[in-house]
């Protein structure tokens, strides 16, 4: 996927670098010779890259993927105490990665992690805080603690069991081994599986069809879809208030926004919609934070 470069975040050791074609935005995570491994300051680059990707209106999809032909090799092991040391509490329990792992689960737009050669250890984390995962036939996957005696941080393990439930997130963060494309694909860690020889062009065209779609409808489908599994994780009400509040506010917005007008009438007049909705944080429920909004 080809792209002219806008303004990215430059850390030492690497770069977490944004560029744009059209509506579509690239998230590059780039470590030359160190298979794109994550420094702390890669880790910490991911909270702004977000927000500037949040406030540009002109993004309407972003793909995160790895510069050359890794996606990335996980946390810096060599920084592997101050990467994960949360500074509150003391504890080494996420760090750096938790917050650039939240910056991008909590990002409103629809990302998708475009996943080739190794996703690994904390690497994961990133593209399990996408919306959808697509890997290529040459990517492979690997959740690796249980090998270096650390305990991987909770919030990477709540989202793994989610994704591909209990004793899935166990055989894998147990036994430390590396399984390939196909085997990730059934045991539900990503959703497509293309050749290596066309997955960027896959990538591109999936991703352009994301673009071309309702923004209004991607982004309520989006917030209902987090909110469900976090009152299925215990972390909502329990009582249905929080659905309910969603619902309201994006039926709200559906009846004033004009993509559900300019939809149904493309639709009648059998032409291919023109939607023009790309909401800006004030139209949100929560902030890109994931926090309630005021």
């Amino acid at each position: 996927m080809s792209a002219g470069t806008a303004p990215g975040t430059t850390v030492p050791g690497g770069t977490v670098e944004i560029s744009q074609q059209g509506a579509i935005a690239t998230v590059t995570l780039s470590n030359p010779g160190r298979r794109n491994t994550m420094t702390e300051a890669m880790w910490r680059a991911l909270e702004p890259a977000c927000a500037q990707l949040a406030d540009d209106g002109s993004v309407r999809a972003v793909v995160v993927r790895g510069g050359g032909t890794d996606f990335s090799a996980g946390a810096d092991i060599s920084d592997l105490r101050a990467i994960l040391k949360d500074e509150d509490s003391g504890h080494h329990d996420g760090g750096a990665v938790a917050a650039g792992e939240a910056a991008l689960a909590a990002l409103h737009k629809p990302t998708i992690a475009a996943v080739q050669g190794y996703c690994l250890g904390g690497a994961w984390q990133i593209a399990a805080a996408c919306d959808i995962r697509l890997a290529s036939s040459a990517a492979t996957f690997g959740i690796t603690p249980a090998k270096i005696g650390i305990v991987y941080p909770t919030a990477g393990i709540e989202r793994l069991v989610r994704i591909a439930g209990p004793a899935t997130a166990k055989y894998l963060l147990f036994s430390g081994d590396f399984v390939d494309a196909e085997r990730a694909r059934v045991l539900g860690l990503v959703q497509a599986v293309h050749p290596a020889e066309d997955f960027w062009d896959e990538v591109d065209t999936f991703v352009q069809r994301l673009a071309s779609r309702s923004q209004l409808s991607i982004q309520a489908m989006k917030d209902i879809v987090d909110t469900i599994v976090s009152a299925d994780a215990g972390a909502g009400d329990g009582s249905g208030t929080e659905l309910r509040q969603a619902s309201d506010h994006w039926q709200h917005l559906m009846a004033t926004a004009g993509d559900a007008e300019a939809g149904v009438g493309a639709f009648l007049a059998k032409r291919t919609p023109e939607f023009t909705w790309n909401g800006g944080r004030d139209t949100q429920r929560r902030t890109r934070m994931g926090e309630p909004s005021s």
